[in-house]
């Protein structure tokens, strides 16, 4: 079974933080700069809902969720 695949562009992040209140086991903040850090680009299926509504909520558009295309083997 193929899985929901996160990326960050830590260019575009502005810092705000909702990735990581919204899903802490998967985003956090880099304690130098303020930035998305990506802790897990793999999210377990508990995780998912947490991550995709980290991913709406950025308010930068910084976090890509990929979801698997029909056949593809990860």
């Amino acid at each position: 079974m193929s899985t929901p695949h996160l990326s960050v562009d830590r260019e575009r992040c502005i810092g705000a933080g909702m990735c990581a209140m919204t899903a802490p086991d998967v985003f956090d903040q880099d304690p130098d700069d303020g930035l998305v850090l990506l802790l897990d680009a793999d999210p377990s299926p508990a995780q998912r809902p947490a991550a995709h509504m980290a991913a709406g909520l950025c308010p930068a558009g910084a976090i890509t969720l990929r979801e698997p295309e029909p056949g593809d083997c990860r």
